[in-house]
């Protein structure tokens, strides 16, 4: 009987070993794709050029708002959009004080810029916003439009506190204009999945869409 129970015991132990390993992979099978995803660094944001029509000459007016202007009582054509995201560093970190300019067309695609006559003179155009000390940046625009050649985009420039720039544009998921966007189709996959806004219906009265738009820098 003794001899018996000795042979047993191996044949328990790599049981009780293989039991372990199936127990510890089915373990790591279950964690959140979610928790899995938050792993990953983000990758830098792509640059982009700056455009023929960054503005001629600044607004009086260059607040975050650029769909009401200091001294008019109307009030921007267009879908209202607040924009939100945060700066941040590759390794998620926080970018505080960096300041973030935005300009884009108005709802006729026209930019405020001497060869684009008319633009709506209650549309800002152009906008800053100060980082606060999570990183974090809003502006409420309009929902950008096409315009000959382009797809609906927003221009951005990040201005990092230690003195390096960011220009990009951020674009809008869903939109048919990109797939045919001179840009947008440089970049490649993942370069585009980090340069596409989700646009949702907004919650906050006087707004039709918000969405959210982080910026990393390498």
């Amino acid at each position: 009987m003794k001899q018996d129970a000795a042979k047993a015991r191996p044949r328990a132990t790599i049981l009780s070993r293989r039991r372990l390993l199936a127990v510890s992979a089915l373990a790591a099978c279950a964690v959140p794709l979610p928790l899995l995803a938050a792993s990953r660094a983000p990758i830098p944001t792509p640059r982009q050029t700056a455009g023929p029509f960054y503005p001629d000459r600044l607004p009086a007016d260059r607040d975050s708002d650029l769909v009401r202007i200091a001294g008019r009582a109307g009030e921007a054509a267009g879908e209202i959009l607040g924009l939100e995201g945060r700066v941040l560093t590759r390794d998620g970190h926080p970018v505080a004080g960096a300041r973030i300019e935005i300009w884009q067309v108005d709802a006729q695609g026209r930019y405020l810029a001497e060869r684009d006559r008319g633009p709506d003179p209650d549309f800002q155009g152009y906008g800053a916003s100060q980082c606060d000390a999570g990183g974090r940046y809003s502006f409420r625009t309009i929902r950008p439009v096409a315009y000959t050649g382009r797809t609906p985009h927003i221009h951005i420039r990040v201005h990092h506190p230690d003195g390096r720039e960011l220009t990009t544009q951020m674009y809008l998921a869903g939109e048919p204009g990109n797939a045919r966007d001179f840009l947008y189709r440089r970049l490649s996959p993942e370069e585009q999945a980090a340069l596409t806004a989700t646009l949702r219906p907004a919650a906050a009265s006087g707004y039709r869409w918000q969405t959210e738009f982080d910026l990393v820098f390498a």
